[in-house]
């Protein structure tokens, strides 16, 4: 499991060897094909592949048409991290806090992109979007993201509140193209927006981008609440706001609150067609990046 420490000293060179574990263990690239766009349509010849008919203009047209394709060389990809304060939990010199788990995952996935000559884009944001680059892939440009993401890690947890809606519908105007989204966050909104949240998510899969959403939570503390049996002071990071509190009183009610709330993004993702990626931060960014890469090319 990597330190917090050796991270900061070391991001780009963990996020080379980490990308040397996965071509290993990949037969292909798991993005290849996806920036394939609908050019035209035309009409059906004999030997034209049946899958390729656009049986919808049959139903109104009654004639057949099959679907002509672009392709494209390089995919388009923009990683895109929650930087609000609750992404500073928990605070350990022992483990990555979940800002520091989804910089060092969008590290790594950057210079895989990087090895396939794939155009990246990265977008910073907390309450509003704080950093949003072009989406480039020159050796400068990935060079110019790793160094943002090295800055990241020396962020402070001040607090900063999050509204990932409003974050999530600029980028989901400003990238033109259709794109490969990752989103890296807790989805730890204010209540009220939830449903705003969901329907930027919406947004992105409207514009007709491909998005996964890696959805960080600490298991032990945030998930199962597996606190001590003795009185404690709760800080929300976002709005600094205390409570003092005996865990046990309150941890049935908290366990099934966050369930649903889990529930509730895991509907909404699959609803939307939306690649879900839960994330234990108890298990090293290899292994999940890994696990999710394996699937993806299985499904390919």
């Amino acid at each position: 499991m990597i330190k917090p420490q050796t991270l900061l000293e070391n991001l780009e060179l963990l996020a080379r060897q980490a990308v040397e574990g996965f071509i290993i263990g990949l037969h292909k690239s798991p993005f290849h094909g996806f920036s394939v766009e609908f050019a035209e349509h035309r009409l059906y010849n004999h030997g034209d592949p049946l899958r390729h008919v656009d049986w919808k203009v049959y139903g109104k047209t009654d004639k057949l048409f099959v679907k002509r394709y672009e392709e494209e060389t390089n995919l388009r990809c923009c990683l895109v991290i929650d930087t609000s304060s609750s992404m500073h939990f928990p605070k350990s010199e022992d483990q990555l806090n979940k800002l520091q788990f989804a910089t060092y995952a969008a590290a790594s996935l950057l210079q895989l992109l990087k090895r396939q000559l794939d155009a990246s884009a990265l977008a910073l944001f907390d309450e509003k979007v704080n950093y949003f680059s072009a989406c480039r892939s020159a050796s400068s440009h990935f060079r110019m993201l790793t160094a943002e993401l090295e800055k990241l890690l020396l962020s402070d947890s001040a607090s900063v509140k999050t509204n990932a809606a409003t974050a999530l519908h600029e980028i989901a105007e400003q990238m033109h193209q259709r794109s490969l989204i990752v989103v890296f966050s807790d989805m730890m909104d204010d209540h009220e927006q939830m449903e705003e949240l969901f329907s930027a998510l919406q947004h992105l899969r409207y514009n007709k981008h491909e998005v996964i959403l890696f959805h960080i939570i600490e298991e032990k503390l945030e998930k199962s609440f597996e606190f001590e049996n003795r009185p404690y002071e709760f800080v929300d990071l976002e709005s600094g706001e205390k409570l003092k509190l005996q865990p046990h009183q309150v941890k049935d009610v908290y366990v099934e609150e966050m369930g649903r709330f889990q529930q509730a993004v895991a509907d909404r993702c699959h609803q939307y067609n939306i690649d879900l990626v839960p994330v234990d931060l108890s298990k090293p960014v290899e292994q999940v990046l890994y696990s999710f890469l394996i699937k993806r090319n299985k499904l390919l």
